[in-house]
């Protein structure tokens, strides 16, 4: 795969359909979501009131993205009983929603007859795909990027059917 990958504001200023994502770890470990996971820990929890607070850039980029006609959507298996980061994750999804995300919730016992690529990953208008691939411990690796249209059918297919089996986010309870 080309070494060559676009930053995910690139993707997604570029995207003219569709982005959809698919999440399948149970904890990552991001350096720029130590310190908030912390905070979630000791009891803080995002005010659904005051939009000033919530995860910017990221969720302004959604809106304008969302704003232009784009369907983003994101889709996460996830083990249960839900780790602790998967309850901090769901905990503020509502800011994704109100961004103009879709997001669904698939427990992974449900997931198992699904072929799923080895990493997480972006898919823009079903062409480019943005893999993240991440440490053991849940940190950033070296992301991957293709434009081939097999690996392109294969995100979309394992995307679409793990969408059709996931639970809202609205109804999925941690």
């Amino acid at each position: 795969m080309p070494q060559n990958v676009p930053s995910f504001a690139e993707l997604l200023k570029g995207a003219q359909q569709s982005a959809v994502h698919l999440e399948m770890r149970d904890v990552y470990d991001v350096e720029n979501e130590r310190e908030p996971f912390a905070r979630w820990g000791a009891g803080f929890r995002l005010n659904e009131g005051d939009r000033s607070s919530w995860w910017r850039p990221w969720l302004d980029l959604v809106a304008e993205t969302v704003g232009r006609g784009v369907v983003m959507r994101r889709a996460r298996i996830v083990s249960e009983p839900v780790t602790d980061y998967i309850k901090y994750e769901h905990s503020g999804t509502f800011t994704n929603v109100a961004a103009g995300e879709l997001v669904r919730w698939l427990p992974r016992a449900s997931a198992s007859d699904i072929a799923v690529p080895g990493n997480d990953f972006w898919l823009i208008d079903q062409r480019a795909v943005r893999f993240n691939v991440f440490t053991g411990r849940g940190d950033v690796a070296a992301p991957q990027y293709t434009e081939d249209p097999r690996v392109a059918k294969l995100c979309s297919d394992a995307f679409e059917a793990v969408w059709e089996r996931a639970i809202p986010h609205e109804e999925y309870k941690v």
